[in-house]
């Protein structure tokens, strides 16, 4: 607007007064054009807004953007660590997603989602939601990165939470030191980096994550060890025995990861305890892979919402309601002891 203004006072400096009149109103007009912007933006209000974007958050926005409820989705800059698209972009091969009989590769089937979620009319922003404010309608959003003290929030008449988990740490002794210099949470991500090529590996866990993650970097490592606390794994059958029947694979039964070693730059073992006999042992590695389940991205809904004491949101049962009306959780099924990164099923979503 100041720069607007050093234009007109030059202009009518040239020709004096025969477009004085003209000058002034064009300049009243230009500034209360952007007053009624600005004031329009900061009053507008999004039906909805979901905050995330794996399979739940992108089966909320088709439906919402059908129902013309014209969604906003933020679908998070790596947010927990990992890509827009959550957990599922860090998996290999699709194998138990309907409609894909040869299987599909996680992050095709991550964009599938967006352009479907396009396709329908969704706004899809790529940064990450960091503050709420779900105290009164129209519910207060802030944008990570933004300050949130000055900064207009984004205002939403209903919140979809679809935020997802991020992987669990052990937070062993070593491990700080090491982080991204052997020691990682996705195999997928790191797994083909020179430092792994041909060398001796270590997976932490039991369940269908841990099978996938320690299968898939046979590709690239000399041997790969699963280290699990219990003596049988609690991975679907296919996959455990996928897994214990591999060649380059050693199971490494009750026992649990106590401390990360390395040279000062890189990891180079890992010493585990038998949790029977408390007996310690270094396996020689340079690389530690920990696929031992997640952590609920619910901080900052923290005293806002009610959670369980595993930080999950809680909502009513058979519904996708939470404690606060108008905020609502779409989550990824679990059905009996599958523990995938894809829904058998997802809620769907009602807007009242």
């Amino acid at each position: 607007f100041f720069f607007n203004n050093i234009i007109i006072i030059y202009l009518i400096y040239l020709h004096k007064e025969k477009n004085i009149k003209f000058f002034l109103v064009n300049n009243i007009y230009i500034y209360f054009k952007y007053k009624f912007l600005q004031s329009n933006r900061k009053m507008s209000v999004r039906k909805v807004v979901i905050i995330g974007s794996g399979p739940a958050g992108h089966t909320a926005a088709i439906y919402t953007a059908r129902a013309d409820l014209k969604p906003l989705m933020y679908e998070g800059f790596l947010a927990g660590g990992i890509a827009a698209g959550g957990q599922l972009t860090t998996t290999t091969e699709v194998e138990n997603y309907p409609g894909f009989p040869k299987g599909i590769m996680g992050p095709e089937l991550c964009q599938n989602f967006k352009d479907q979620s396009l396709r329908f009319g969704t706004e899809i922003i790529d940064e990450t939601i960091s503050r709420v404010d779900l105290s009164q309608r129209p519910f207060k959003l802030w944008r990570e990165y933004s300050d949130s003290d000055n900064d207009e929030p984004i205002l939403a008449e209903s919140v979809i939470i679809a935020t997802g988990a991020t992987a669990r740490r052990l937070h062993i002794p070593g491990e700080e030191d090491y982080w991204q210099k052997g020691i990682s949470a996705c195999a997928v991500c790191d797994g083909a980096v020179p430092i792994f090529r041909d060398k001796p590996l270590c997976v932490i866990g039991g369940g269908d994550s841990a099978c996938e993650e320690a299968i898939y970097l046979t590709k690239y490592a000399s041997k790969v060890y699963v280290v699990h606390r219990r003596d049988t794994l609690r991975a679907s059958k296919v996959m455990a025995e996928r897994l214990v029947n591999h060649p380059k694979v050693e199971m490494v039964w009750d026992s649990v990861p106590v401390e990360a070693k390395g040279d000062g730059k890189l990891l180079n073992a890992v010493t585990i305890e038998n949790v029977k006999t408390k007996a310690r042992t270094d396996l020689q590695v340079n690389g530690l892979f920990y696929a031992i389940g997640h952590k609920p991205n619910t901080d900052i809904f923290k005293g806002q919402i009610e959670l369980n004491e595993a930080g999950y949101i809680k909502t009513k049962p058979g519904t996708s309601y939470t404690s606060v009306e108008g905020v609502l959780l779409v989550v990824m099924y679990k059905i009996l002891v599958i523990n995938k990164q894809l829904p058998q099923l997802v809620q769907v979503v009602w807007l009242v």
